[in-house]
């Protein structure tokens, strides 16, 4: 296990702590007795007190490295930030509005990075068959070689079919990204897929983001692309491929089966693998789930350089 207080060279988001903290002086001073000097701001369900904050850096030296760009669209119950790509103007308009207000937060408290992840494809034919594809995967489970035959089969179909619907979409995505860049030049602007079958921004999608907007950067989310290769879609070393060049950092957590948010070490991730990929210069967080503690923590730390990061 890492001994705590000796800095390390990793991030930690604060979902990591949940709801047990809920006020940012405690959650810096805590990662700070952990090792880190470096955090986060993740999404939670209830939001973070931010008084204090200029006082705790001061006294920890620690940095905000990356913000997570979302909040609760009242009316629809979702992340506001996922519909830059909706195909509705209001919609995309509330969007823009709510990331914007993000970006003057993180110029305020000086943070050099915006995360914005995934959106659903907006089609209600596939949202429902990919809620079925995962209840079935949910229900049945997977092989040792993730998922096969049939199944395999009709979520590769899926995942075509998302790619071609989602087409103007990503064009929407593109221009709201183009916009903001220009609001906040001074600000690195990272785009993460997401977890779900329907997931706007499969590995070909991502490709067209990257093409188009040169100063856009790749953000890779351990977890979930592991859980979308056990699905039999592309795998960590497809992606990390194609976009290691353009990646601006990546969320570090193990996953197994069809849980994400793990330790490292205790699923079925190839950290080494992914160790080689990953450039120096990427911002590397920890982001297990906030069910685990400071000993999972620690631990993933001391794994993590054990495996070579």
């Amino acid at each position: 296990m890492a001994t705590p207080s000796i800095p390390n060279e990793f991030s930690l988001s604060t979902a990591c702590f949940g709801d047990r903290l809920t006020k940012i002086e405690d959650q810096i001073f805590t990662a700070v007795a952990m090792g880190f000097r470096c955090l986060e701001l993740g999404l939670t369900e209830a939001p973070v007190t931010m008084d204090g904050l200029g006082d705790a850096q001061r006294e920890t030296s620690t940095s905000l490295c990356s913000m997570v760009a979302g909040c609760r669209d009242v009316k629809h119950g979702e992340l506001i930030a996922w519909k830059l790509a909706s195909p509705e103007e209001g919609e995309r308009e509330r969007a823009l509005n709510s990331i914007r207000r993000h970006l003057r937060l993180a110029e305020s408290w000086q943070v050099p990075r915006i995360i914005v992840r995934g959106s659903r494809v907006a089609n209600d034919d596939l949202n429902r068959r990919s809620t079925e594809l995962e209840a079935r995967v949910a229900k049945d489970g997977l092989g040792e070689d993730g998922a096969e035959g049939e199944l395999a089969g009709e979520i590769r179909e899926l995942a075509q079919e998302v790619q071609q619907a989602g087409q103007t979409q990503v064009e929407h995505l593109c221009r709201g990204l183009h916009t903001l860049r220009k609001d906040a030049p001074d600000i690195s602007f990272c785009l993460e897929p997401g977890e779900r079958l329907d997931d706007l921004l499969g590995i070909e999608a991502m490709g067209w983001v990257m093409d188009d907007l040169d100063g856009v950067c790749y953000w890779h989310d351990v977890g979930n692309v592991h859980l979308r290769e056990r699905q039999g879609l592309p795998n960590q070393g497809a992606w990390l491929d194609r976009f290691a060049g353009r990646m601006g950092g990546l969320h570090l957590q193990d996953a197994a089966g069809d849980e994400k948010g793990l330790p490292i070490g205790l699923g079925e991730v190839d950290f080494k693998m992914v160790a080689e990929y990953a450039p120096k210069q990427a911002q590397r967080v920890i982001e297990v789930g906030a069910r685990h503690g400071r000993a999972e923590i620690l631990s993933s730390v001391q794994s993590l350089l054990d495996l070579g990061f």
